[in-house]
Order: structure tokens, then sequence, then C-alpha cells
């Protein structure tokens, strides 16, 4: 049986159901697409296919794979959702290549490389954009700072659109233009416009993160809403004067969700820069962390809702909501639903941005420095109550279980820490957050199934250390790396969970290797082309040799950033050595929450780590990354855990009914559709997050 945590309450069926667990209300449906990312418009992950259901899962099996060639660093990742069009697969590699298959087979149509047009490479892609265009089907995708309209009869650039099939992202924006900017996950098209979010640097100098709604026939920029408003804009009272001209960040770049019938536009948005430290960006910052309701047509903004005040602790709004109708005080509403980083799920009217279940605005910590402004009210919702936990307790970290003498090493590492309740600020000594930096929810999001009411929720529980470290005083290599780099790679240069360690990197790479990745970016890795030369040299000889100080510490003549006076150590996760989160299970959860009642209707652990379960410590989840699918045929489907597997659990119970094992984990979303009469499910088995291999493979699965 599966972990149920005390959080889980009694099964209350809300929909009905056959003797199979299909849905009495879904007619048979021969063909299904999956014609949109995630789905459907509305992001609710859903299908009304069921030719595959809880009295035959169990006979599914391979129908055929597509390996995407060989891979490029042990660090690549396949976190696409792929669509499905008139019988046609598409989706993209780990270097966002962009492809397309027999649906049906598996059997390659075309493939474009986006690097052999001129495009940066770029890693993590989430999927690609259908339009049906009056004349013919379109492939929207993007790699590097690119915008690319494909022919998806041909995968042929569209020379109409742009510069030769192309859109340069960078271009008309206040400022940042030489900065990172990539666009990890597909936008929505609404009418004969693309609307996009982009995901920007999170240090000193990142470009701002406007929306923007293109042309598709174009290419050009119909609307732009600056997320960071210009002067005299509604929202530029939270921010210094002229914030504008030189702050970043406040991007969407988890993704759109579209209600085509209101014409509205749901985006949500990710902390301002840079994440740790906001002493001189006081005030609120709209619209940073907040769910932005806008005129599809227009641009403007309807609503909004800022889920995090200021923030100082990364909880970017990490998922698309989800577009949802249930009966509340015995009136149908129709809402958008938005889950967070924290744990929480926020719940709105569509049209007006009222909550429906309340939320309350109240105190946290005060801030720890002078030099820093922070929020003294944060947002929490009433109802449904947090799928996580929300605090880190001492007394949760598990000891025997793992090896003799493991709680007492824990609780002597954390020492000295602030730990607590959520919004403590980071802090020379360390405080502690809970859930972590990536999550709770993730970018893979929630599946929302209308025949049961029930919304379903993966969710990560792993704490985060937000430590301060005093920037080296002067302008010199290390203040520039701790600035830029240490975010990710760690102040030593050992690495986080985030970023690779570096240690040696010099005796692996040549110095113009090594220019040359600093100024081009690589995988998730922003560029930061804008960096004086100089600089950049200094940066990569320090990068090669930190130990000599004298380096180090030479003083520089410029350096793009600002004069802060702290950093962040990085991205210090609380795991051991193993890589597992030092708390008590479950490190993963899988959760059904009843949208009706408010309530959470069921709870289970997602996953097992290999090396504990041959200890005996099975039912204690992973941390996981890709959303689930549900359908009319009464089951969820689900990889995202990091045991390389794949499974179906009842949507109604939480119970595992059938798993398959994948060539590496799943950290994505699959898709599911029928191509004459036959159900595929399929997902990426890319791996290579958490400690684990990377991958090449799509999976698809049918019954015989």
């Amino acid at each position: 049986m599966p972990w149920v945590g005390a959080m889980g309450l009694p099964l209350i069926a809300m929909g009905c159901l056959g003797a199979e667990g299909v849905d009495e209300v879904a007619p048979p449906v021969e063909d299904w697409e999956w014609r949109h990312y995630l789905g459907d418009e509305g992001r609710s992950h859903y299908s009304p296919l069921a030719q595959i259901h809880p009295g035959n899962v169990d006979q599914l099996e391979i129908a055929w794979r597509y390996d995407t060639g060989p891979l490029e660093g042990s660090l690549s990742q396949i976190q696409c959702n792929p669509i499905i069009v008139e019988g046609v697969f598409y989706a993209t590699t780990p270097r966002a290549h962009v492809f397309a298959l027999d649906a049906a087979t598996g059997h390659e149509l075309w493939r474009f490389d986006p690097t052999a047009h001129g495009s940066a490479a770029q890693g993590h892609n989430r999927g690609v954009v259908y339009w049906d265009a009056p004349s013919g089907g379109r492939i929207m995708a993007a790699s590097g700072q690119d915008l690319w309209a494909l022919d998806a009869a041909t995968g042929e650039p569209v020379e109409s659109f742009g510069q030769g099939g192309r859109v340069d992202l960078r271009g008309g924006l206040a400022h940042g233009r030489n900065s990172g900017m990539i666009s990890p996950t597909p936008g929505v098209i609404y009418q004969d416009l693309l609307i996009l979010g982009t995901k920007v640097g999170e240090t000193e100098g990142a470009a701002p993160g406007d929306i923007r709604a293109f042309d598709l026939n174009t290419g050009e920029v119909r609307w732009s809403f600056h997320t960071i408003p210009h002067a005299g804009e509604f929202g530029s009272e939270s921010w210094p004067e002229e914030a504008w001209r030189v702050r970043g960040g406040a991007n969407s770049w988890a993704g759109a969700t579209l209600d085509s019938e209101r014409g509205i536009v749901f985006m949500p948005t990710g902390s301002a820069t840079p994440d740790f430290w906001g002493g001189d960006r006081a005030g609120a910052n709209l619209f940073a962390n907040s769910l932005l309701a806008l005129d599809a047509a227009t641009g403007e903004r309807i609503w909004h809702f800022q889920i995090v005040h200021h923030d100082l602790w990364d909880r970017d709004l990490p998922a698309p909501p989800n577009l949802v109708r249930f009966e509340h005080d015995g009136v149908m509403v129709d809402a958008v639903a938005q889950p967070t980083k924290s744990g929480h799920l926020f719940v709105f009217d569509r049209e007006t941005g009222e909550p429906i279940f309340g939320i309350e605005e109240r105190p946290v910590h005060p801030s720890h420095h002078p030099e820093e402004w922070v929020s003294p009210t944060q947002p929490f919702p009433i109802a449904p109550p947090p799928f996580t936990r929300q605090a880190f307790d001492l007394t949760r970290i598990d000891g025997d279980a793992r090896r003799e003498g493991f709680r007492a090493s824990q609780v002597k590492r954390l020492e000295g820490m602030r730990l607590g309740e959520n919004y403590i600020p980071p802090s020379l000594e360390g405080s502690i957050m809970y859930p972590g930096f990536d999550g709770g929810a993730e970018w893979g999001g929630a599946a929302w199934d209308e025949t049961t009411g029930l919304l379903y929720v993966n969710s990560n529980e792993v704490g985060g250390m937000l430590r301060l470290m005093e920037r080296p005083k002067g302008v010199n290599p290390r203040s520039v790396y701790l600035e830029k780099c240490g975010l990710c790679h760690g102040p030593d240069l050992a690495g986080t969970g985030v970023g690779p360690s570096l240690i040696g990197v010099g005796e692996r790479r040549r110095h113009v290797e090594l220019l040359t990745t600093i100024a081009l970016g690589s995988g998730r890795m922003p560029s930061f082309v804008d960096m004086p030369m100089p600089v950049m040299e200094r940066l990569a000889t320090y990068i090669s040799d930190p130990k000599d100080e004298k380096k180090a510490l030479a003083a520089l003549e410029a350096r793009p950033g600002s004069d802060s006076p702290y950093v962040s150590e990085g991205y210090l996760y609380l795991r051991d050595e193993q890589g597992v989160p030092i708390n008590e299970p479950p490190f993963g959860t899988l959760t059904a929450i009843d949208l009706a009642a408010g309530e959470l209707r069921w709870q289970v652990s997602l996953g097992d780590y290999p090396h504990l379960a041959e200890k005996g410590i099975v039912g204690a989840g992973t941390e996981n990354y890709g959303g689930a699918v549900v359908t009319a045929g009464g089951l969820l489907f689900i990889a995202a855990s990091a045991d390389e597997t794949l499974r179906a659990f009842d949507k109604l119970s939480g119970e595992v009914i059938w798993e398959s094992s994948l060539p590496a984990s799943g950290f994505a979303t699959p898709s599911t559709y029928s191509v004459e009469g036959r159900q595929f499910v399929v997902v990426a088995a890319g791996g290579g997050k958490l400690g684990v291999k990377s991958g090449s493979l799509y999976v698809a699965y049918a019954l015989p």
C-alpha cells in the first residue's frame, strides 16, 4: 500500500465510475489528439480516452521508442511534454532540436537543428506550439534567444516569419539585451498571436521579464506587458524610482494558460533579481511573483494577485495555472487555480480575481539586516490546506533508519541556523526554508479532472538553506564570480544542486572554451555576453585557478552589476551525501485536492530511492519533476520520480496499480493520445537531475 500522510483523508468518490474505474459519462473516443502543451489551453492535463483503464493497464507494453541521439554532457535533460496533431508527434531533444514522428510508429518524419541555423544551444526545453495557419500547419519553437516558425509538414523555417523564419527574443527590452534570455516553456496561441514569456538570469544585470504577443504571420510584437512597470504605469510605486531601467526578472518562465472564451490569458511570474537579496529594490515589487490576468488581444491588465511580496526566497510561481470549474456555496464557479512552491493552492474567480476561499495577510519575520527591505506580511490562502508540510523541524530528522549517528550529525550541521516557519529572510548565519528551492509544486504543475472535481499535484519536500556572505571588498574576479556564478556553482566552486562543480575545470577546458561558455551560455546557464571582455577574461582565469589569491583579489576597472553588500552562497539543499533529503519522509508526494470542499482527499508518496529501498526504507517518495496526466479511464499516469519508473495510479484512491521501468528517469509530463483507435501513453526518459543518469529516449506504451 502507498504511504498515506497525516493530511490524508478517507476517499470521497465524486464521479460516477463503472466497475473498472472508467467514467460512465465519458463517451468512447476513437481518436484524440494532445494538441496543446499539457493537453489543452486550460492546462488540465486531462484526456477523455478510456481504452486503457484499471482492468487492463497491466497489459501495457512498449509500442515504440525514439532515440534523440548522442548525449552532450552528463547533465542533459528532456523536460518536453510532446504534442500530437493529426497523427504526427512533435517534440524536442535535450538540445532543443525539434522533430516530428509518425505518432503510431515512432518513425522520424523530419528534424530541425536550430544551432545549424545560427541559434545558441539550449537545454531543458518543454515543448512546442502548433498553429493551424491558413497556409498550413506551423510549429512555433524556441532555442537559445530565438523564436522559430517551422513548416509542420517539412520542418523548414517559414521565411515570411521574422528574419528567415526566426525572431530574436531580446528585441525591444528596456535593458539587458545582451544578457541571457530563453523561452523554455511553450506559449499559447490566441487568434493570430503567440503569447510568450521568457526565462532570464537570476543575478544582477538580468533582463526584465516583459510578456509579449507576437504576430504569427510576421513575427512582429503586437503588444508587450511590462512586469517591471515603467514610470507612471500601475505598480511602479512598488519599486524604487527608475527601477525599470536597471532591474531584471519578474518574468513568466513557467508557461501561460488561456481562457479563449473570455479572451483572458493567465501568466504566472517569478522573482525579481537577484533572487536572495533585495536591499536595492525596496517595495513589494509588482508584478513579480504574481498571477496576471491579461486581455489576450491587447495585453491590458484585467486583474492581478501578488502571491509573494518582495521575494527573497526564489518563490517563483512554478507552473501555469489550471482552469477549473466546480460548485462552491451552491453555485458553479469558473476559477483559475495556481499551485506554488510553498505548497499552497490559490484559487481565484477567473473574471474578477476574487479569491474563492479567502486569503489572509499574515505577519512574517522582519529583516536581519538594516540594508534589506522585508515585507511585513505575506498572503496565505484559508483553503485548501497546504499540500506540503510548512516548517522544518529538527525532531523530524530521520535517524537510525539510515545509519547510526545520522541525526546527531545533521543537528550539528544546522547549529546556529534560523529555522521555524516560512518566510525567514536570508541571513549570514543561514536561514532554513521549507519547502525549499524546488517546491512544493514544480514546473510539472497540477492535473484537473472535472468529472471527479479533483486537482492532482505532485510536490517535493526538501529543505533549503539561505545563507548570505559579504561581497569581497573592491571590484575583483572573485566578487564578479560570486555575483554571476556563485549562486549555481557555489562560493567554493564545488557546485550546488543546480550547477555542477567547477573544481579542476581549467584542466578539462581550454581558456577559449571557458570564455565561449561565459559569453554564450550553455544549457540552463545564461549568456554573459554583456560583460566587458577584460572582466570576462579575468573571470575565466579565476575559475581556472581560484587558489591564486593575487589574481582573485586584484582590482578591476569595471564590472557589470550592482554594489550590494551581500551575495548568496547559492542553492544549498538539506540533503545527505547520497542526495536524500535529511528530513523525515515523505520526500515526494502526490496529492488529490477536492476543490468543491476545499479539502485534501488523499496523499501518497511518489517513488523510492533505490539505495534506500535496498535497506528496506520504502514508501518514502523521492524529489520529482514533471507532472501527471489524468484520464477518463480512471487512471493517473506520472513518472517524475528519481527511480526511473512510470506509474499508473487509481485516480480515486491513489493506489499504484501499474508501473514500468524506464531507461532513465522521466522528469517530464507524459502525453496520451489515440491513433486509429489505439491509445498511447508516452513520456520522455531524459533523467539528468538528482544525481541520476541522463537519457535520450521517448518511450510510448499501448495495449497489445
